[in-house]
C-alpha cells in the first residue's frame, strides 16, 4: 500500500512545504515600520504610551480576545530616530500601578515585537512560545471541529475514514497555521495569504483524501474537500479578525 502511494506522499509533502514559502514575501508587507507590543490579559484601564526625548507617543490600541496590541508607528517616533543616543522609554499605567521601561536604544529592524509582562513588569523581544503553542491549538482544534461536522453531514461515519480526516486534517491545518504563526501580529492583507494557503490545501486534499478515505464515491469525496474548504476560509476568515497572529 505503501509501495502504490509514495508518489501521492510525495505530492503531499510537496505542497505542504509550499505552504510555508510565500512567508517571508507577505509577512512585513502590510505595515509601515513599527513597534508593537503585545499584552496578554490586559486590563480595561491599561494605557501605554512612548516617550523619546521630549515627545510623549500614545500607542494605537487594538483589542484581539485575549491579548491587546500598542502599536508605534515610524513615522510616529521618527523624531527620534535622528538622536541615535536617545532611548525609547515606554510608560505603562493601570490603575494605581505605573512603571517605565526603557529600550537601550533605538531599534533597527523594519517591524518589530515585544511581549509586555505586566505583573513582572518586564519587556520581552518576539512573541511568546507558549502564545503560539496556544493559538496554533486553538486554531486547529476550531478547523477540526467545523470541518468535522461537514465530514459528518456527508455521511462519513466508518472509523478508518474519521481516523484519515484527523491525520490528513492536522498535517494540513497544522503547516497552515504554523505558517500564519509566522506573520507580525499586525498584518493587514492575511486574508489573502490565507486564501492563497487554502487554494494549496485544497489541491492537497484533492489528492489525499480519495487515496486514504475509501468510504462512499469520489465524486462524494471531492464535494466534501471543495465544501469544507470554502466553509474553513471563510471561518478562518473570521477567526483571524478576533484572534490574534
Amino acid at each position: 500500500m505503501f509501495k502504490e502511494n509514495k508518489i501521492y506522499i510525495i505530492i503531499f509533502l510537496t505542497l505542504i512545504i509550499s505552504i510555508l514559502i510565500p512567508n517571508t514575501s507577505y509577512g512585513n508587507s502590510a505595515e509601515p515600520p513599527s513597534i508593537l507590543i503585545i499584552v496578554p490579559n490586559a486590563p480595561n484601564d491599561l494605557e501605554v504610551s512612548a516617550r523619546t526625548g521630549d515627545n510623549v507617543i500614545k500607542g494605537r490600541e487594538i483589542n484581539k480576545l485575549i491579548e491587546t496590541h500598542y502599536t508605534f508607528y515610524n513615522s510616529q517616533i521618527k523624531m527620534a530616530s535622528r538622536h541615535k543616543d536617545i532611548d525609547y522609554i515606554f510608560t505603562i499605567s493601570t490603575g494605581d500601578i505605573s512603571y517605565e521601561i526603557a529600550l537601550e536604544k533605538p531599534v533597527a529592524s523594519y517591524n518589530n515585537i515585544y511581549t509586555l509582562d505586566l505583573d513582572a513588569q518586564i519587556l520581552t523581544p518576539g512573541k511568546l512560545l507558549s502564545r503560539s503553542i496556544l493559538l496554533v491549538a486553538m486554531r486547529i482544534i476550531l478547523t477540526l471541529i467545523i470541518e468535522g461536522i461537514v465530514f459528518w453531514k456527508f455521511g462519513f461515519r466508518n472509523k478508518e475514514s474519521w481516523i484519515a480526516f484527523i491525520i490528513i486534517n492536522l498535517i494540513t491545518q497544522g503547516a497552515l497555521n504554523i505558517w500564519i504563526n509566522g506573520f507580525d501580529p499586525s498584518s493587514s492583507y492575511m486574508i489573502f495569504s490565507l486564501i492563497l494557503a487554502e487554494i494549496i490545501i485544497f489541491i492537497t486534499e484533492m489528492i489525499l483524501f480519495p487515496i486514504f478515505v475509501k468510504e462512499h464515491s469520489k465524486s462524494k469525496k471531492a464535494a466534501y474537500v471543495f465544501i469544507a474548504n470554502i466553509v474553513s476560509l471563510i471561518a478562518g476568515g473570521y477567526i483571524i479578525t478576533i484572534l490574534p497572529i
